[in-house]
């Protein structure tokens, strides 16, 4: 294990090849993650993270950098399966149960929701985003798989509509994680949501977040279990990921760090969730596919291979192919797609420069053009606990970076960006 404030070691280098290629390969990881490591102790030698563990995997080769302590305060050091919150990072693996689904032919793209989720039928519309609340009208089309899937289904968070009628009725009903008090249980969630009027019609614009925690209610429906339990009965345990739910066991809870959520004024470390006693120590009434899941550097990684190799995990099927390739391509109209970008652009001095990709999948953003080093056609997502999980198909490559410190200050967001910068300033083919 790495020392807590020496310079970081690679924790295991898996199936390394003595071949010209596998050199440059293993050139690249060791570079590029011990750039990232270098990143990563600056930050922590000023007060800025904990504690982070990286993995990087490229051409069947794994590296694992460990960083720092599992409090601000010291402590235990991070450990290479130490337990993060995975925050929106949770919404790409949640999306696979979806993915099930739709695979057996028990769900359809265009099939209408309301025989599953009858709270969203007959639904009316606000006559602009703005508008108060009782000023409506009628859909002029039912909610789909489709716009849940593609997060287009009316209704969900949007930073330029903060302060607007339907974002404070949002917040007040409790529909969104993170919130002072825990999220309702599904049935009444869904009451709760569907005596809302939409923001926008069905399939008109893409919106953050409500969509993919409506995912796992309908997941449940249809199933008749609870959306953890077929998560983990058709992708968890066949990929081996023992380490994912939506609360840690009390025999594992020493392996979760604390989240800290700093003062953005003063830089001071104030602790958002604490391991016991906290919001993860039990199973939560709401099982949110949108940012509800722990999970583990490895288990994640796993899940990401599982994609990058066209749905199988060491030869057994998870996903058809078709279906992972409609998770990471863009799904996305244009006017969705421009309305999205438009909204990342010009928050950017709320995000962080996050949120920039440009063409949103299943469940997760996909690179559509290129505005900086990572290349078109990677997929994944970021957390605002401080996680980025992200695959990219032409370089056969996952990165994996995750910490437990939220976007209240811009480290987390520059700590994420410098750490795909040094892995592709890394290539040398």
């Amino acid at each position: 294990m790495d020392a807590v404030n020496g310079p970081p070691s690679f924790a295991r280098s898996t199936n390394c090849q003595e071949s010209h290629d596998g050199t440059q390969r293993q050139r690249f990881l060791r570079g590029g993650s011990a750039q990232v490591a270098r990143g990563a102790g600056e930050a922590r030698r000023v007060g800025q993270d904990p504690g982070l563990v990286a993995l990087v995997s490229r051409g069947g080769q794994t590296h694992v950098e460990t960083f720092g302590t599992m409090r601000h305060d010291g402590g235990a050091p991070m450990r290479r399966d130490t337990i993060f919150r995975m925050a929106s990072t949770s919404k790409p693996l949640s999306m696979a149960a979806a993915m099930v689904l739709l695979d057996e032919c028990r769900l359809r793209l265009d099939d209408v929701v309301d025989a599953w989720l009858p709270e969203l039928a007959n639904l009316r519309v606000l006559t602009r985003p703005d508008a108060p609340l009782d000023d409506t009208v009628p859909a002029r089309r039912p909610i789909t798989v489709r716009d849940v899937l593609t997060s287009t289904f009316g209704l969900g968070m949007d930073m330029t509509s903060l302060g607007t009628p339907i974002m404070n009725e949002i917040f007040a009903r409790g529909l969104t994680p993170n919130l002072p008090e825990p999220m309702p249980g599904p049935d009444e969630w869904m009451r709760r949501l569907g005596e809302l009027p939409l923001q926008y019609q069905p399939g008109e614009r893409w919106q953050y977040q409500i969509s993919n925690d409506l995912v796992g209610v309908l997941v449940a429906r249809v199933t008749g279990r609870s959306f953890e339990e077929f998560l983990r009965e058709r992708v968890f345990e066949p990929l081996g990921m023992k380490d994912t739910g939506f609360h840690v066991p009390a025999d594992q809870i020493d392996r979760l760090p604390t989240l800290y959520a700093p003062d953005p004024a003063t830089g001071e470390f104030l602790a958002w969730d604490e391991p016991k006693g906290g919001r993860w120590s039990r199973p939560p009434a709401f099982q949110s596919g949108g940012g509800g899941l722990v999970s583990t550097a490895d288990d994640y990684h796993a899940y990401f291979q599982m994609l990058l190799n066209g749905g199988t995990h060491r030869g057994d099927r998870i996903l058809s192919r078709a279906a992972v390739e409609l998770m990471t391509t863009n799904r996305l109209t244009p006017e969705q797609q421009s309305v999205r970008h438009a909204m990342a652009t010009d928050n950017v001095h709320i995000s962080f420069g996050q949120g920039q990709q440009g063409g949103w999948g299943l469940g997760m953003a996909v690179r559509t053009y290129r505005s900086d080093y990572t290349p078109i056609g990677q997929f994944g997502w970021d957390g605002g606990s401080g996680t980025s999980v992200y695959a990219d198909p032409a370089n056969q490559l996952t990165g994996i970076l995750l910490c437990q410190l939220g976007y209240t200050v811009p480290s987390p967001a520059h700590l994420v960006s410098d750490f795909w910068t040094t892995l592709y300033q890394s290539f040398d083919n």
